[in-house]
Protein backbone atom coordinates (compact mmCIF):
# COMPACT_ATOMS: atom_id res chain seq x y z
CA UNK A 1 0.00 0.00 0.00
CA UNK A 2 1.46 3.61 -0.75
CA UNK A 3 1.12 4.28 3.41
CA UNK A 4 3.51 2.19 4.12
CA UNK A 5 6.48 3.73 1.76
CA UNK A 6 7.64 7.23 1.70
CA UNK A 7 7.20 9.20 -1.04
CA UNK A 8 11.06 9.79 -3.04
CA UNK A 9 12.48 13.37 -2.17
CA UNK A 10 15.40 13.08 -4.53
CA UNK A 11 15.23 12.89 -8.02
CA UNK A 12 18.62 12.46 -10.46
CA UNK A 13 17.95 12.72 -14.13
CA UNK A 14 20.95 10.99 -16.08
CA UNK A 15 19.87 13.32 -19.37
CA UNK A 16 23.01 11.36 -21.08
CA UNK A 17 25.76 9.09 -21.33
CA UNK A 18 27.38 11.38 -23.73
CA UNK A 19 30.31 12.52 -22.28
CA UNK A 20 33.69 14.21 -23.19
CA UNK A 21 35.61 12.92 -20.51
CA UNK A 22 37.08 9.52 -20.27
CA UNK A 23 37.41 9.35 -17.09
CA UNK A 24 38.24 5.56 -15.31
CA UNK A 25 36.46 5.60 -12.13
CA UNK A 26 32.84 6.98 -13.72
CA UNK A 27 30.07 5.56 -12.28
CA UNK A 28 28.08 5.25 -15.50
CA UNK A 29 27.70 1.19 -16.57
CA UNK A 30 30.29 -0.63 -18.68
CA UNK A 31 27.58 -1.35 -20.74
CA UNK A 32 26.17 1.71 -21.55
CA UNK A 33 26.70 2.17 -25.29
CA UNK A 34 24.67 -0.35 -25.68
CA UNK A 35 21.60 1.78 -24.07
CA UNK A 36 18.74 2.59 -25.67
CA UNK A 37 17.87 6.15 -27.61
CA UNK A 38 17.92 9.10 -25.49
CA UNK A 39 14.89 10.37 -23.51
CA UNK A 40 13.30 13.10 -25.34
CA UNK A 41 12.65 16.57 -24.88
CA UNK A 42 8.48 15.93 -23.81
CA UNK A 43 9.86 12.76 -21.97
CA UNK A 44 11.92 14.04 -19.33
CA UNK A 45 9.64 16.76 -19.25
CA UNK A 46 7.06 14.56 -18.08
CA UNK A 47 9.34 12.72 -15.87
CA UNK A 48 9.85 16.02 -13.83
CA UNK A 49 5.65 16.83 -13.62
CA UNK A 50 5.72 13.32 -12.28
CA UNK A 51 8.29 13.30 -10.04
CA UNK A 52 6.64 16.49 -8.25
CA UNK A 53 3.53 15.21 -8.25
CA UNK A 54 5.20 12.37 -6.03
CA UNK A 55 6.91 15.09 -3.85
CA UNK A 56 10.59 14.76 -4.74
CA UNK A 57 11.85 18.54 -3.90
CA UNK A 58 16.02 17.87 -4.72
CA UNK A 59 16.67 17.26 -8.62
CA UNK A 60 19.86 16.33 -10.34
CA UNK A 61 20.57 17.07 -13.75
CA UNK A 62 23.68 14.59 -14.50
CA UNK A 63 24.95 12.16 -17.32
CA UNK A 64 27.61 11.34 -18.47
CA UNK A 65 27.83 15.37 -19.28
CA UNK A 66 24.47 17.32 -19.06
CA UNK A 67 25.55 20.21 -21.18
CA UNK A 68 25.69 17.71 -24.23
CA UNK A 69 21.77 17.83 -24.34
CA UNK A 70 20.70 21.52 -26.18
CA UNK A 71 17.63 21.17 -23.84
CA UNK A 72 19.06 21.63 -20.86
CA UNK A 73 17.69 25.12 -20.16
CA UNK A 74 14.45 24.18 -21.08
CA UNK A 75 14.37 21.09 -18.67
CA UNK A 76 15.90 23.66 -16.11
CA UNK A 77 13.32 26.12 -16.24
CA UNK A 78 10.51 23.79 -16.21
CA UNK A 79 11.99 22.42 -13.06
CA UNK A 80 12.40 25.56 -11.69
CA UNK A 81 8.59 26.84 -12.43
CA UNK A 82 7.88 23.09 -10.90
CA UNK A 83 9.64 23.97 -7.80
CA UNK A 84 12.44 21.86 -7.64
CA UNK A 85 15.99 22.76 -6.37
CA UNK A 86 17.62 22.61 -9.59
CA UNK A 87 21.48 21.32 -9.05
CA UNK A 88 23.78 20.53 -12.26
CA UNK A 89 26.62 17.85 -11.66
CA UNK A 90 29.22 18.92 -14.07
CA UNK A 91 32.49 18.05 -15.77
CA UNK A 92 31.74 21.75 -17.03
CA UNK A 93 33.11 20.98 -20.43
CA UNK A 94 30.51 23.02 -22.72
CA UNK A 95 29.57 25.87 -20.26
CA UNK A 96 30.46 29.41 -21.63
CA UNK A 97 29.61 32.86 -20.54
CA UNK A 98 26.41 32.75 -22.67
CA UNK A 99 25.03 29.35 -21.52
CA UNK A 100 25.47 30.00 -17.52
CA UNK A 101 24.15 33.12 -18.22
CA UNK A 102 21.02 31.31 -19.72
CA UNK A 103 21.13 28.67 -17.31
CA UNK A 104 20.93 31.04 -14.88
CA UNK A 105 17.75 33.34 -16.26
CA UNK A 106 16.43 29.48 -15.99
CA UNK A 107 16.25 29.29 -12.02
CA UNK A 108 19.25 26.68 -11.53
CA UNK A 109 20.14 27.07 -8.38
CA UNK A 110 23.50 25.38 -7.94
CA UNK A 111 26.16 23.86 -9.84
CA UNK A 112 28.98 21.20 -9.14
CA UNK A 113 31.75 21.06 -10.95
CA UNK A 114 34.32 17.89 -11.15
CA UNK A 115 38.03 18.11 -10.61
CA UNK A 116 40.07 14.97 -11.34
CA UNK A 117 43.27 16.18 -9.74
CA UNK A 118 45.06 19.25 -8.83
CA UNK A 119 47.58 19.10 -11.10
CA UNK A 120 47.72 19.83 -14.95
CA UNK A 121 48.86 16.18 -15.62
CA UNK A 122 46.95 13.56 -13.66
CA UNK A 123 43.62 15.57 -14.17
CA UNK A 124 43.90 15.12 -17.50
CA UNK A 125 45.99 11.81 -17.83
CA UNK A 126 42.61 10.73 -15.60
CA UNK A 127 40.09 12.28 -17.89
CA UNK A 128 41.88 11.20 -21.01
CA UNK A 129 41.28 14.80 -22.37
CA UNK A 130 43.67 18.33 -21.99
CA UNK A 131 40.69 20.01 -19.75
CA UNK A 132 42.55 21.31 -16.62
CA UNK A 133 43.25 24.39 -17.69
CA UNK A 134 39.30 25.44 -19.27
CA UNK A 135 38.22 23.64 -15.95
CA UNK A 136 39.86 26.91 -14.10
CA UNK A 137 38.18 29.40 -16.25
CA UNK A 138 34.54 27.57 -15.57
CA UNK A 139 35.21 28.19 -11.95
CA UNK A 140 35.66 31.20 -12.94
CA UNK A 141 32.67 32.18 -14.86
CA UNK A 142 30.22 29.97 -11.57
CA UNK A 143 31.85 32.45 -9.35
CA UNK A 144 30.96 35.43 -11.53
CA UNK A 145 27.34 34.36 -11.72
CA UNK A 146 27.12 34.28 -8.05
CA UNK A 147 26.88 30.92 -7.62
CA UNK A 148 28.33 28.94 -4.74
CA UNK A 149 31.68 27.19 -5.28
CA UNK A 150 30.89 23.88 -5.36
CA UNK A 151 34.04 21.51 -5.74
CA UNK A 152 33.91 17.35 -6.13
CA UNK A 153 36.92 15.59 -6.38
CA UNK A 154 37.26 11.65 -6.78
CA UNK A 155 40.15 10.67 -4.79
CA UNK A 156 41.39 7.10 -5.24
CA UNK A 157 45.44 5.64 -5.09
CA UNK A 158 46.81 7.98 -8.02
CA UNK A 159 45.79 11.45 -6.39
CA UNK A 160 45.41 10.57 -2.73
CA UNK A 161 48.66 11.61 -2.12
CA UNK A 162 48.23 15.02 -3.74
CA UNK A 163 45.43 15.65 -0.75
CA UNK A 164 47.28 18.94 0.11
CA UNK A 165 47.66 20.84 -3.18
CA UNK A 166 44.14 19.30 -4.12
CA UNK A 167 42.86 21.67 -0.74
CA UNK A 168 44.86 24.55 -1.79
CA UNK A 169 43.61 24.58 -5.34
CA UNK A 170 40.25 24.22 -3.51
CA UNK A 171 41.15 27.57 -1.63
CA UNK A 172 42.96 29.18 -4.43
CA UNK A 173 39.05 28.96 -6.54
CA UNK A 174 37.47 30.27 -3.39
CA UNK A 175 35.10 27.01 -3.37
CA UNK A 176 32.90 27.25 -0.66
CA UNK A 177 32.09 23.73 -0.17
CA UNK A 178 34.69 20.61 -1.65
CA UNK A 179 33.47 17.29 -1.59
CA UNK A 180 35.97 14.81 -1.17
CA UNK A 181 34.34 11.79 -2.45
CA UNK A 182 36.76 8.36 -1.99
CA UNK A 183 35.94 6.15 -5.25
CA UNK A 184 33.18 3.76 -4.89
CA UNK A 185 33.66 0.72 -6.14
CA UNK A 186 30.61 0.28 -9.01
CA UNK A 187 30.52 0.53 -13.14
CA UNK A 188 33.86 1.97 -14.57
CA UNK A 189 35.81 1.86 -10.97
CA UNK A 190 34.93 -1.55 -9.93
CA UNK A 191 36.49 -2.88 -13.55
CA UNK A 192 39.38 -0.36 -12.35
CA UNK A 193 39.90 -1.23 -8.83
CA UNK A 194 43.11 -2.67 -8.65
CA UNK A 195 44.07 0.44 -10.33
CA UNK A 196 42.43 2.63 -7.90
CA UNK A 197 41.45 1.09 -4.45
CA UNK A 198 43.77 2.95 -2.10
CA UNK A 199 46.22 1.71 0.76
CA UNK A 200 45.20 2.55 4.17
CA UNK A 201 47.75 4.32 5.20
CA UNK A 202 46.87 7.02 2.20
CA UNK A 203 43.58 7.15 3.70
CA UNK A 204 44.66 7.62 7.36
CA UNK A 205 47.57 10.46 6.09
CA UNK A 206 44.31 12.12 3.62
CA UNK A 207 41.93 12.32 7.10
CA UNK A 208 44.82 14.21 8.90
CA UNK A 209 45.35 16.69 6.48
CA UNK A 210 42.18 17.48 5.59
CA UNK A 211 41.36 18.23 9.40
CA UNK A 212 44.37 20.23 9.78
CA UNK A 213 42.88 22.16 6.47
CA UNK A 214 39.74 22.33 8.54
CA UNK A 215 40.68 23.94 11.35
CA UNK A 216 42.99 26.55 9.87
CA UNK A 217 39.57 28.10 7.19
CA UNK A 218 36.98 27.33 9.49
CA UNK A 219 33.29 28.39 8.39
CA UNK A 220 35.10 29.70 5.11
CA UNK A 221 34.81 26.21 3.43
CA UNK A 222 32.70 22.95 4.41
CA UNK A 223 35.34 20.24 3.30
CA UNK A 224 33.20 16.68 3.15
CA UNK A 225 35.23 13.91 3.44
CA UNK A 226 33.68 10.45 2.28
CA UNK A 227 35.21 7.26 2.90
CA UNK A 228 35.56 4.18 0.94
CA UNK A 229 33.42 1.73 1.83
CA UNK A 230 36.17 -0.66 1.62
CA UNK A 231 37.99 0.43 4.35
CA UNK A 232 35.19 0.91 6.57
CA UNK A 233 33.75 -2.20 9.30
CA UNK A 234 30.33 -1.36 8.72
CA UNK A 235 28.58 -0.55 5.80
CA UNK A 236 26.74 3.11 4.64
CA UNK A 237 23.00 3.56 4.72
CA UNK A 238 22.75 3.07 1.27
CA UNK A 239 20.65 5.91 -0.59
CA UNK A 240 18.93 5.59 2.67
CA UNK A 241 17.38 2.01 2.27
CA UNK A 242 16.43 0.99 -1.20
CA UNK A 243 13.57 2.52 -2.79
CA UNK A 244 13.19 5.11 0.25
CA UNK A 245 14.07 8.58 -1.08
CA UNK A 246 16.41 8.01 -3.61
CA UNK A 247 14.94 7.43 -7.43
CA UNK A 248 17.10 8.14 -10.99
CA UNK A 249 16.30 7.66 -14.33
CA UNK A 250 18.63 6.90 -16.77
CA UNK A 251 19.22 8.36 -20.27
CA UNK A 252 17.13 5.81 -22.19
CA UNK A 253 14.26 5.82 -19.38
CA UNK A 254 14.80 3.25 -16.64
CA UNK A 255 13.71 4.13 -13.36
CA UNK A 256 16.46 2.99 -10.52
CA UNK A 257 16.35 3.10 -6.87
CA UNK A 258 19.74 4.21 -6.93
CA UNK A 259 22.19 5.08 -10.09
CA UNK A 260 24.28 1.11 -9.94
CA UNK A 261 21.04 -1.10 -9.00
CA UNK A 262 20.73 -1.87 -13.16
CA UNK A 263 23.59 -4.23 -13.08
CA UNK A 264 21.78 -6.25 -10.66
CA UNK A 265 20.17 -9.34 -12.66
CA UNK A 266 16.83 -11.01 -12.20
CA UNK A 267 15.33 -7.44 -11.67
CA UNK A 268 13.34 -6.03 -14.28
CA UNK A 269 13.59 -2.16 -14.10
CA UNK A 270 10.85 -0.33 -15.33
CA UNK A 271 10.78 2.32 -18.50
CA UNK A 272 9.16 5.71 -17.73
CA UNK A 273 7.95 4.74 -21.29
CA UNK A 274 5.65 2.44 -20.78
CA UNK A 275 4.96 3.50 -16.84
CA UNK A 276 4.23 6.46 -15.35
CA UNK A 277 6.48 7.29 -12.04
CA UNK A 278 3.71 6.73 -9.69
CA UNK A 279 2.86 3.33 -10.33
CA UNK A 280 6.83 2.41 -10.53
CA UNK A 281 7.61 4.12 -7.58
CA UNK A 282 5.00 2.28 -5.34
CA UNK A 283 4.00 -0.80 -7.42
CA UNK A 284 6.92 -2.43 -9.19
CA UNK A 285 8.46 -5.52 -8.12
CA UNK A 286 11.84 -4.04 -9.00
CA UNK A 287 11.25 -1.38 -6.54
CA UNK A 288 9.86 -3.36 -3.52
CA UNK A 289 12.56 -5.56 -4.14
CA UNK A 290 14.94 -4.50 -1.34
CA UNK A 291 12.22 -2.27 0.58
CA UNK A 292 12.10 -2.86 4.50
CA UNK A 293 13.83 -5.55 6.21
CA UNK A 294 11.95 -8.91 5.32
CA UNK A 295 14.10 -9.35 2.28
CA UNK A 296 17.09 -9.93 4.84
CA UNK A 297 19.48 -13.30 5.30
CA UNK A 298 21.35 -13.61 8.47
CA UNK A 299 23.62 -11.84 10.02
CA UNK A 300 21.47 -8.50 8.86
CA UNK A 301 17.94 -9.98 9.69
CA UNK A 302 18.39 -10.17 13.66
CA UNK A 303 21.24 -7.39 13.54
CA UNK A 304 20.20 -4.55 15.55
CA UNK A 305 22.54 -2.30 12.62
CA UNK A 306 20.05 -2.96 9.96
CA UNK A 307 17.82 0.23 11.34
CA UNK A 308 20.74 2.36 10.63
CA UNK A 309 22.70 0.71 7.69
CA UNK A 310 19.54 -1.02 6.03
CA UNK A 311 21.82 -3.64 4.99
CA UNK A 312 24.21 -1.82 3.13
CA UNK A 313 24.40 -1.44 -0.46
CA UNK A 314 22.77 -4.14 -2.84
CA UNK A 315 25.01 -3.15 -5.64
CA UNK A 316 27.76 -3.77 -3.72
CA UNK A 317 26.28 -7.18 -2.09
CA UNK A 318 26.12 -8.34 -6.09
CA UNK A 319 29.51 -7.52 -7.27
CA UNK A 320 31.57 -9.16 -4.59
CA UNK A 321 29.11 -11.88 -3.57
CA UNK A 322 27.13 -12.44 -6.36
CA UNK A 323 24.40 -11.95 -4.61
CA UNK A 324 22.06 -9.19 -3.92
CA UNK A 325 20.57 -9.82 -1.10
CA UNK A 326 23.79 -11.12 0.83
CA UNK A 327 25.11 -8.77 3.85
CA UNK A 328 27.14 -5.75 1.83
CA UNK A 329 30.71 -7.46 2.45
CA UNK A 330 31.88 -4.60 3.57
CA UNK A 331 30.36 -5.25 6.77
CA UNK A 332 32.92 -7.29 8.92
CA UNK A 333 30.09 -9.46 10.15
CA UNK A 334 29.38 -10.52 6.81
CA UNK A 335 30.45 -14.12 5.75
CA UNK A 336 32.15 -12.88 2.55
CA UNK A 337 34.37 -10.11 4.25
CA UNK A 338 36.89 -12.00 2.75
CA UNK A 339 36.36 -10.64 -0.39
CA UNK A 340 36.97 -6.99 0.66
CA UNK A 341 40.06 -8.10 2.45
CA UNK A 342 41.12 -9.80 -0.42
CA UNK A 343 40.85 -6.55 -2.63
CA UNK A 344 42.84 -4.50 0.04
CA UNK A 345 45.74 -6.91 0.12
CA UNK A 346 45.87 -6.79 -3.64
CA UNK A 347 46.08 -3.52 -3.52
CA UNK A 348 48.51 -2.99 -1.13
CA UNK A 349 50.68 -5.55 -2.89
CA UNK A 350 50.01 -3.84 -6.31
CA UNK A 351 53.26 -1.92 -7.82
CA UNK A 352 53.51 0.82 -10.44
CA UNK A 353 53.76 0.10 -13.70
CA UNK A 354 51.60 -2.64 -15.93
CA UNK A 355 48.96 -2.32 -18.12
CA UNK A 356 46.87 1.02 -17.79
CA UNK A 357 43.19 1.06 -16.63
CA UNK A 358 40.11 0.90 -18.93
CA UNK A 359 39.36 4.34 -20.07
CA UNK A 360 35.38 5.19 -20.05
CA UNK A 361 34.75 5.13 -23.85
CA UNK A 362 32.38 3.77 -26.53
CA UNK A 363 35.22 1.51 -27.85
CA UNK A 364 35.88 0.20 -24.41
CA UNK A 365 32.15 -0.28 -23.71
CA UNK A 366 31.03 -2.18 -27.05
CA UNK A 367 34.36 -4.08 -26.48
CA UNK A 368 33.78 -5.19 -22.78
CA UNK A 369 30.07 -5.43 -23.13
CA UNK A 370 30.74 -8.12 -25.96
CA UNK A 371 33.01 -10.21 -23.30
Amino acid sequence: MESKIDNPLWLLAELTYRCPLHCVFCSNPIDYARSGPELTTDAWLRVLREGRELGAVQLGFSGGEPLVRDDLEILVREAHALGYYVNLVTSGIGLDERRIAALREAGLDHIQLSFQDSTRELNDFLSHTRTFDLKHRIARLIKDQGYPMVLNVVLHRYNLDHIETILEMAERLEAEYLELANTQYYGWAFLNRRFLLPRRAQIEHAEVVVNRFRARVGGRMRVYFVVPDYLEKRPKPCMNGWGSVFLAITADGRALPCHAARMIPGLDFPSVRESDLRSIWYESAAFNAFRGFDWMKEPCRSCPERLKDFGGCRCQAYLLSGDASNADPVCDLSPHHDKVLAALDEAARASAGGPEPYFRDDRNSRSLSAK
